[in-house]
């Protein structure tokens, strides 16, 4: 069983950076590809970006390129996502979830494909 926690979350105004990490735990010695979304209020939860396994693989959602980076630690088993230049239509729960696959290559940007998530850190921004 994959448990995953997210820190990093909280209040900044416009133009602001954040970094999330999301820590895994568990069995290690498999693949698993992974992702960040998110939900704000009185919306559906949303895939942000997501990284394979072998770490040399991303996908983003419009709205974030150029301004947020996924990245992936193996050794340390953390996920990270550098958010720069927020906006205030980033706020929103941030949610990172793994999926196991078979190969490292594997990106997975379906939410429903996910096995495993965390329990969220909330990101406020400003205007």
């Amino acid at each position: 069983q994959v448990q995953l926690v997210e820190s990093g979350g909280g209040q900044v105004q416009a133009g602001s950076s954040l970094r999330l990490s999301c820590a895994a735990s568990g069995p290690t010695n498999k693949y698993y590809a992974m992702g960040w979304f998110r939900q704000a209020p009185g919306k559906e939860r949303e895939i942000v970006a997501a990284i394979t396994a072998s770490g040399d693989g991303t996908y983003y959602k419009g709205s974030v390129k150029g301004r947020f980076t996924i990245s992936r630690d193996g050794a340390q088993n953390t996920m990270y996502l550098q958010m720069n230049n927020l906006k205030p239509d980033d706020t929103a729960v941030y949610y990172c979830a793994a999926h196991l696959v078979t190969q490292p290559q594997s990106l997975v940007f379906v939410q429903s494909q996910y096995d495993y998530w965390g329990q969220g850190t909330q990101v406020t921004v400003s205007s």
